[in-house]
């Protein structure tokens, strides 16, 4: 099953300091997505299936690249995380529609990397954020903890970890 993420056409009002403040902020957003993100998905130079079969390498990357068995370099799969964390980020700037602090944002890209953005953007972790309830929308994350509709140990200890970074930016 294919999801096909489509952005809200409706137009959004942000009210930002300044452009350089805010491209600051997603700079430092991503810098700490960035670790928390290799951390969970771990770095696998071979092209493998995850636990739903879906063809997967490197630092958890999904798509045409990921060939099952294919031996991949560690310039490779540095390259796929950065680039990754960059695509995962930028339909959750087009879905939120406040600005956050970098912790808060940083803990959703890392949410995006691991369900998607288009999972990320229709949830309650939006919901919430777009309200202007970041409390609530940290503790959502903690919702995600199932894969292939199992509960996996893994994820819930990921979840409790971006729920923190989440929560140290409020």
């Amino acid at each position: 099953m294919t999801v096909t993420y489509r952005p809200d056409p409706r137009p959004r009002v942000l009210v930002k300091a300044n452009v350089g403040k805010a491209a600051g902020s997603l700079a430092a957003a991503l810098a700490l997505a960035l670790p928390v993100v290799a951390h969970w998905e771990g770095e696998r130079r071979v092209g493998y299936l995850d636990v739903i079969d879906v063809p997967t390498y490197c630092f958890g990357g999904t798509g045409p690249k990921a060939v099952v068995g294919k031996r991949y370099t560690a310039a490779e799969c540095k390259t796929q995380l950065a680039q990754d964390i960059v695509s995962h980020a930028k339909p959750l700037q087009r879905c939120i529609t406040r600005e956050l602090p970098p912790e808060v944002f940083a803990a959703f890209i890392s949410l995006s990397y691991n369900i998607g953005p288009a999972g990320v953007c229709r949830s309650s972790v939006v919901r919430y954020a777009n309200a202007g309830d970041l409390r609530s929308a940290c503790a959502a994350i903690s919702k995600f903890n199932r894969a292939g509709g199992k509960v996996y140990r893994g994820l819930v200890n990921r979840r409790a970890d971006e729920r923190r970074l989440c929560e140290r930016g409020l």
